[in-house]
């Protein structure tokens, strides 16, 4: 089988790494130290986006404490989410598509400093040609971020595909004309990523790597049962 992918670009947050829980734990300490009102599901529908782009959004009503509101919630999540690891599988799903001599990269709203920080926490650095982080380029759902992953790797946007689990993911793609597929196990549900018409939309890590073996990038011997 001729497989159709030479690029896998993956989101981090809720995609590859189980870290959703921390982060609305952490917004929730950085609300409560300046007396903001938050809720859980509002903190998690923002993953996904820049960090000035979620203190915008979840705090439009006190702009002038905006940026220290970031400044708690930073040193809240680096403090407490030292245990945070990828989801079970994530590890074999990518060392197996790129022993099958498939790029991968990632495209994230973290900060580079945020990135950095957890591809040295699961030694990951040199799994990816190339990363992008949204503060060093414009935040999802604006497609810059790909765009520039393409222009680094010489893939062709047909030859690449988007991996996420929010809208800002697959907005992103869409917008692009890229292929894409959703992950319904993080943030978004899978109701809320069909609107951007994914390729196809995995309920588990399992399932992602199902998909993939389908589609002729992955061994169906890294695949578990």
């Amino acid at each position: 089988m001729t497989r159709p992918f030479d690029l896998v670009i993956f989101d981090w947050d809720g995609t590859l790494f189980d870290s959703v829980g921390q982060i609305v734990r952490s917004l929730q300490a950085a609300a409560t130290q300046y007396a903001q009102p938050l809720t859980d599901d509002a903190a998690k529908s923002i993953i996904g986006l820049g960090l000035p782009e979620v203190m915008q959004t979840l705090f439009p009503q006190v702009p002038e404490l905006q940026n220290d509101i970031l400044q708690a919630y930073s040193q809240h999540y680096v403090a407490n989410s030292t245990e945070d690891r990828w989801f079970e599988g994530i590890a074999e799903l990518l060392h197996g598509l790129k022993a099958q001599g498939i790029q991968l990269a990632v495209a994230t709203g973290k900060s580079r400093k945020g990135l950095d920080r957890v591809l040295r926490q699961t030694q990951s650095e040199e799994l990816f040609v190339v990363t992008r982080a949204a503060s060093e380029t414009r935040s999802k759902p604006d497609p810059l971020m790909l765009e520039e992953i393409l222009a680094v790797t010489g893939v062709p946007l047909e030859r690449a595909l988007m991996v996420g689990d929010t809208s800002y993911d697959l907005e992103m793609a869409m917008r692009l004309g890229m292929p894409r597929v959703g992950v319904s196990y993080g943030v978004h549900h899978a109701d809320v990523l069909s609107t951007f018409e994914p390729r196809y939309i995995a309920d588990s890590v399992n399932d992602l790597s199902t998909w993939f073996a389908q589609q002729g990038c992955l061994l169906e011997s890294t695949v578990t049962v």
